[in-house]
């Protein structure tokens, strides 16, 4: 298990998220796909973790994949965090932030772009500052 920069226990985790976020970001939940407020945004910027505001994700690697979740082809640099994932019955590659641990969603191999990468991440778990 990693040791993050940023680490809180439950209790705080709770009194600074909504149920929701908190669902997603710290017990590794998922919102419902085509819903989130990132979907389909495709403004300049930058998008940060909702758990400690690092930075994650440029806009410019964001791609419309439609699966239902914001998709990008690359996070930024050290940002995130591989963890295998073997739950509801497939083996996955999970991704958390790097800086608290919160978690973001899954990448796959299977992306459009010349990464080849589709990093699938819920809304939820994600802030966006404009350029």
């Amino acid at each position: 298990m990693s040791t993050y920069a940023i680490n809180k226990s439950e209790a705080e985790w709770k009194r600074e998220l909504t149920e929701e976020q908190y669902r997603v970001l710290r017990e590794k939940g998922t919102e419902r796909p085509f819903t989130g407020t990132y979907n389909m945004h495709f403004e300049d910027g930058l998008y940060r973790c909702m758990g400690c505001e690092s930075p994650l994700f440029e806009s410019a690697s964001k791609f419309e994949s439609g699966c239902g979740w914001p998709s990008f082809d690359a996070p930024i640099e050290g940002a995130v965090e591989y963890i295998q994932d073997k739950s509801h019955g497939m083996i996955r590659t999970e991704i958390v932030c790097s800086n608290c641990g919160s978690h973001l969603g899954h990448v796959f191999n299977d992306g459009p772009t010349k990464t080849g990468e589709r990093y699938c991440v819920n809304s939820v778990s994600i802030n966006f500052d404009e350029k």
